[in-house]
């Protein structure tokens, strides 16, 4: 039994140095993973060496590559990472690859059925076929929890509004959340650009993740805070992805608002602290960071 089903990109991060496996919805998956949730991962790769390696990593980390579609016309994805300064990343995301033709297939319906949360960005979006599939996938009722992942030029608002629209949860980074609120009006903290965000959508669980500075938590109608944990970083890359899995896992399993906000928090400080978005760790060493 799946309860978890994260839908879109599976792909590789090409630093100048190094290939590593990446996609928020995999990063999210293999996360989620790691706290204990059963999770299915809905996604295409090519039929090529770089496909294979990603469902070698699904099946190495006990995650069903079942509902992994192969696609032999178009490659499996990849994206150009260049690093900005200390911490920064720029990011060339190719197209089209394999996941922007992610197909409905009547097995998906299934896994609908026994799945609790649906986890998807605004990424996948983008491409007409994956963008139909995910629209089939929210017009089940399931919670929806949407990441949304504003990459230039790979979306426009009316895309993001409709999917704003669908979500029970929304995750988004500071930028993120001025870039929305700013269709609304101009507003002088975070917490009132959250408001009108969640006024206009009628979204009543929305998280702010603010690098260094914590992150904030809007829920049934109350704010709540957390400073983040200091770390030495060796990259971003998917610290995001498991901010949302430390939460989401939290939710589940019936932690109080502070609780989840900072094992989200301790979750994404730990991994920003190690290279790539699916790094080795352990629970215990999250447990570490938060009791040090």
């Amino acid at each position: 039994m799946y309860n978890i089903i994260c839908f879109g990109e599976m792909l590789w991060d090409v630093l100048p140095q190094k290939e590593l496996p990446g996609g928020a919805p995999m990063n999210a998956a293999y996360h989620l993973q790691k706290h204990g949730q059963q999770v299915a991962v809905i996604s295409k790769v090519g039929k090529d060496n770089y496909g294979e390696r990603l469902l070698t990593l699904l099946k190495d980390n006990s995650i069903t590559t079942d509902y992994v579609q192969q696609d032999a016309l178009q490659p499996t994805g990849k994206v150009l990472a260049q690093p900005i300064g200390e911490h920064d990343v720029q990011y060339n995301i190719l197209f089209p690859v394999a996941w922007d033709f992610i197909e409905w297939q009547p097995a998906l319906g299934a896994l609908l059925q026994q799945a609790q949360y649906l986890v998807f960005g605004s990424l996948a979006a983008r491409n007409e076929v994956s963008r139909n599939t995910l629209q089939k996938l929210l017009n089940w009722k399931i919670k929806k929890v949407l990441d949304i992942n504003l990459r230039p030029p790979h979306y426009n608002p009316e895309q993001i509004k409709d999917l704003l629209k669908q979500c029970d949860i929304l995750k988004l980074n500071e930028s993120e959340l001025q870039l929305i609120s700013s269709w609304y009006g101009a507003f002088s903290t975070a917490e009132e650009q959250v408001r009108i965000i969640a006024r206009q959508f009628n979204i009543n669980t929305i998280v702010v993740t603010m690098g260094a500075s914590g992150a904030l938590l809007y829920m049934n109608d109350r704010f709540y805070t957390h400073p983040g944990f200091r770390v030495k970083v060796a990259d971003t890359i998917g610290s995001g992805d498991a901010f949302l899995a430390g939460f989401l896992s939290s939710l589940i399993k019936g932690r109080t608002p502070e609780e989840c906000l900072t094992i989200a928090n301790a979750t994404g400080a730990l991994v920003a602290s190690r290279s790539g978005g699916c790094p080795p760790y352990s629970l215990g060493e999250i447990a570490a960071l938060m009791e040090a």
